[in-house]
């Protein structure tokens, strides 16, 4: 990281005696701020500690000549330093007398935002939370430089205090080629972003500390007019905007909804629960907890939907260390039965990937097949995952390449999905840890995976497809057998006789207690009356979402079920193969 602060410009205004102590002192370089209040020892304070300047009180002569040498104070109290980053806020008294200063070191740190380099570069909107002195207004700086200078997007930095580039008319050059907005008056901040958007056709706004109604609405208008949002928000975390009124808005907002008896009675809650009203505003969250870990919510609408249903989100933690090499953990709630327990995955930053095996030379060719004894389904996920992901322990990268799919391609398998809910493809792809990688871009993508009904009416797709040489692999609905059945096609795995555990956890994967209960039932009458004995099974009466799930409990495991009887005591039989 490069680092930039011209603290020299900060410490020319603070009284002689202060700044030849600080000049001098051997933490200089990690200052923070300077704490001037009248009557009291003047305070420097450094990232986990504070001490005393001196031991003299401070005067108002002294906060006088401060204030004579900085810019003018605006309607938030804060002033700055003419082509420099520092802030300076004011603490007045009841008759609008300063008599207090907070001195903020501003510093342009470039390299800042690599943990999250691949969420800005995805083009959603993306909202920094976190506490005071975390670092979110110099992210947002360094944010800009890469969208504008790196990315050559057309940036324009809503800039109420001046605190992203820096007092003055002409900007800090921490920011690149993005453009400055001034705001006259912190009130008028949702009308600037407004006329940001009308008059100078940016393709990303960015804006710091979004605190009112108004400006959550401005936001909202801005995202929706198809502009990249990048944002920070008071709160340290999603919850404290969820529990906040006046900001909710920013993810999603929330709503007091009625269920009736049947779905209240399937959820197990009461009949009346909040729900999310609309989609966010910023489909990205990051929360920064230290300067070297944010967590990131890939999905604010899954997490604060997780979250308003009691559940655990899922997000990612992602780490710096001193080298500069990142590291990305993932905290997934897997059930499992009636239990649950939480697993760690480690994942890494991969580079754009260029075309590979039959891709490269744009014509498939068939691979000879490999003797391989009869294992279990298990055994086989387990076979893949060795060859593709544990390569690295065994194997020279410079003298040998990846194990190929089926096709010749490297594994991670990256597929291209069309019709398919992308929601159930991660579940399968996570609880069964197959190597697949879902991918928004037909040109990455080895394959494609799409419904038949889709593909049959979409000339355009099967064009495509066929100009890029990409496989099109159809299942007839968007269930978890299908889905299940069709990424093993596409990586030449047997469907095991029997499922196994993993698989029967898709089935119970955030699953209520009366869903987790039905699909118990289900599975028991087939594994241990249908299969053995070759004799149909009825179940209990079941509401008809929890009877969709028991079909395809059924179908998973190749049999036949159909439903009869009339609601509420409608239920499902199930027939021997």
């Amino acid at each position: 990281m490069t680092i930039t602060d011209d603290l020299q410009k900060l410490l020319d205004i603070l009284p002689q005696d202060l700044r030849q102590v600080l000049e001098s002192h051997p933490k200089r370089d990690s200052l923070v701020e300077v704490v001037l209040d009248l009557g009291r020892r003047p305070e420097a304070r450094f990232p986990n500690q504070a001490e005393y300047l001196s031991e003299v009180p401070v005067t108002q002569e002294q906060i006088d000549d401060c204030v004579q040498r900085v810019g003018i104070f605006g309607g938030d109290n804060r002033a700055g330093i003419e082509q420099t980053l520092h802030r300076i806020s004011a603490i007045r008294n009841r008759t609008g007398k300063i008599i207090g200063l907070t001195c903020r070191v501003g510093r342009a740190v470039f390299g800042t935002i690599g943990m999250i380099r691949d969420l800005v570069e995805t083009g959603k909107s993306i909202l920094m939370l976190g506490r005071p002195g975390v670092g979110k207004t110099t992210a947002l700086r360094e944010i800009a430089r890469v969208l504008a200078d790196d990315l050559h997007k057309r940036v324009v930095i809503i800039d109420t205090s001046n605190e992203i580039a820096g007092d003055g008319d002409v900007a800090h050059p921490a920011i690149g080629r993005a453009r400055r907005m001034q705001v006259a008056h912190p009130d008028q901040q949702h009308q600037v972003m407004i006329e940001a958007v009308e008059n100078h056709m940016p393709e990303v706004i960015i804006i710091d500390e979004i605190g009112t109604e108004l400006e959550a609405l401005a936001a909202r208008t801005i995202a929706e007019r198809g502009v990249q949002l990048v944002g920070t928000a008071h709160g340290n975390q999603i919850e404290n905007l969820i529990k906040n009124p006046t900001l909710a808005d920013l993810v999603g907002g929330i709503q007091a909804v009625t269920l009736g008896d049947d779905e209240a009675r399937r959820r197990g809650s009461q009949k009346t629960v909040l729900e999310r009203k609309a989609p966010p505003t910023f489909e990205i969250a990051v929360e920064m907890l230290e300067r070297q870990r944010w967590t990131v919510h890939e999905s604010v609408a899954d997490t604060v939907d997780n979250l308003l249903r009691g559940r655990q989100a899922s997000p990612q933690t992602r780490t710096v260390d001193e080298q500069g090499k990142i590291a990305v953990t993932r905290q997934l709630a897997v059930v499992n039965g009636r239990g649950g327990h939480l697993a760690t995955a480690d994942e890494s930053f991969a580079p754009a990937r260029p075309s590979n095996g039959w891709r490269s030379s744009g014509q498939m060719v068939a691979l000879p097949q490999l003797p391989v004894e009869r294992v279990t389904g298990r055994s086989e996920f387990d076979r893949l995952l060795d060859e593709s992901f544990n390569y690295s322990e065994s194997i020279d990268l410079g003298a040998a390449t990846r194990q190929p799919g089926p096709n010749g391609e490297d594994l991670p398998l990256h597929v291209y999905p069309y019709g398919v809910s992308r929601h159930q493809l991660e579940q399968v792809i996570s609880v069964l840890t197959l190597p697949v990688v879902l991918t928004k871009d037909i040109d990455s993508a080895d394959a494609i995976l799409a419904l038949r009904s889709h593909v049959k009416n979409h000339a355009k797709l099967r064009q495509m497809a066929k100009a890029r040489h990409v496989p099109i692999h159809v299942i007839k609905s968007s269930t978890i057998p299908q889905i299940t059945r069709g990424l093993r096609r596409l990586l030449n795995i047997d469907d095991p006789e029997l499922a196994d555990d993993k698989e029967l956890e898709l089935f119970l994967h955030n699953g209520s207690d009366d869903e987790m209960d039905a699909l118990e039932e289900a599975r028991l009458a087939v594994e241990q009356i249908v299969i053995p004995k070759g004799q149909p099974v009825e179940l209990l009466p079941r509401s008809s979402q929890v009877r969709k799930m028991q079909h395809e409990l059924v179908e998973h495991y190749r049999l036949k079920s159909h439903s009869f009887g009339e609601e509420p005591n409608r239920r499902l039989r199930i027939y021997p193969a």
